[in-house]
């Protein structure tokens, strides 16, 4: 387990962490949805489906994250105000991110950070992570990161190569954060300052 001492938001958990059962009594809580989402991270992330409209895995850099031991996993307890509330939340896990990943080298790309919201009622799960991912998402870009909102809805966001597939459900609400890599573009070629941000840095 990372800690963070200067941070209200002290953790970022292990994959070894869950697997020796060490979790801290204030996490104990949610140790469910935490297993849950490795589940799924490993079961459904890591693995090719047959809707997505082409091969490999849903996500091409979860399993490699996973086994390099950069897979991380914080809990964001609480209902939340409003998603104006819950992007300066992630500000944080921005900031943590980026140190993170300087120390990794070659490997910074598969970096990986999901911020679980456990306790979002089902009537604001969408409101709050679908619009927290929108006000997140320019800030994200300029720091060349991608930050993705998940939930059980799920968001009516497509798939690249088969439309009518939705890969961004997940059994927790989430905002899974990442590196950007040249295969973003189709996310980012629709606003003029989002591009200009990625041909800077590819081309």
């Amino acid at each position: 387990m990372l800690i963070r001492e200067s941070s209200a938001r002290p953790a970022l958990v292990e994959l070894d962490d869950l697997a020796r059962n060490d979790l801290p009594p204030w996490l104990g809580k949610h140790e469910e949805s935490l297993r849950e989402i490795v589940e799924w991270a490993s079961s459904y992330l890591a693995r090719p489906h047959p809707e997505v409209g082409r091969k490999g895995h849903v996500c091409p850099f979860v399993k490699t994250s996973m086994n390099r031991g950069l897979f991380y996993l914080a809990v964001e307890p609480g209902i939340p105000k409003n998603s104006a509330e819950t992007a300066e939340v992630l500000r944080v896990y921005r900031d943590w991110f980026v140190e993170l990943a300087r120390q990794y080298g070659g490997a910074a790309q598969y970096t990986t950070i999901l911020v679980l919201f456990p306790d979002l009622p089902a009537g604001r799960v969408a409101e709050i992570i679908e619009n927290t991912q929108v006000l997140l998402k320019a800030d994200y870009v300029s720091h060349g990161l991608m930050i993705g909102e998940f939930h059980d809805g799920p968001p009516a966001k497509g798939g690249l190569w088969n439309p009518e597939f939705r890969p961004l459900k997940s059994p927790v609400p989430l905002l899974a954060i990442r590196h950007m890599v040249p295969t973003d573009l189709p996310f980012l070629q629709d606003d003029p300052e989002q591009l200009a941000e990625y041909r800077r840095r590819y081309g």
